[in-house]
C-alpha cells in the first residue's frame, strides 16, 4: 500500500512539473476560456425597412468597436438558417461581462436578436491572442 501511495504521489508531482514546464516554455499553448454567443432570431422582427437597416448599421458598428477593443475575437452571420442568425466569440472574464457587452448591441436591445452564451476553450493564438488587433476593420 505504501508503494502505491508513493507511486501515485510521484506521478502527481511529475504531472505538476510537466505542466509548469509547458507553461514556462510556451505560454501560448495554454488553453483559455472564451465565450461563444449564438445569435438567434428575436421576437421583435417586424420593424419597417428603414428602421431595420438603421438597427443593422448600429449592430455592425458595435461589432467593429468591440473587435477594435479586443473584446470580440470572431463575429459573423450564418447562411440560410431559420433561427440561427450569427455568432460571436468574446474574450471576457465572466458571462456577466459578455451579457453587459451584448446590451450595447442595438439588434439585441431592439429584440431583433436574442442570444445564448456558452463557455468555450481554445489556445490563445492567432485570432485569439489577448489584446487589441493590429489590423483595423
Amino acid at each position: 500500500m505504501k508503494k502505491i501511495s508513493l507511486l501515485l504521489a510521484g506521478l502527481c508531482l511529475c504531472g505538476i512539473i510537466f505542466a509548469q514546464n509547458v507553461k514556462q516554455k510556451n505560454p501560448q499553448e495554454a488553453i483559455r476560456k472564451y465565450w461563444f454567443v449564438m445569435l438567434i432570431k428575436g421576437p421583435n422582427r417586424n420593424q419597417d425597412s428603414t428602421t431595420g437597416a438603421a438597427i443593422q448599421t448600429e449592430h455592425l458598428n458595435n461589432i467593429r468597436h468591440l473587435y477594435q477593443e479586443g473584446i470580440i475575437k470572431v463575429a459573423g452571420p450564418f447562411d440560410e438558417n431559420d433561427q440561427w442568425q450569427g455568432l460571436f466569440i468574446f474574450d471576457c472574464s465572466t458571462k456577466e461581462e459578455v451579457e453587459n457587452y451584448l446590451q450595447t448591441d442595438k439588434a439585441v436591445t431592439s429584440g431583433r436578436l436574442r442570444y445564448q452564451i456558452q463557455g468555450w476553450y481554445t489556445s490563445p493564438t492567432g485570432s485569439f491572442k489577448p489584446g487589441k488587433p493590429k489590423v483595423k476593420i
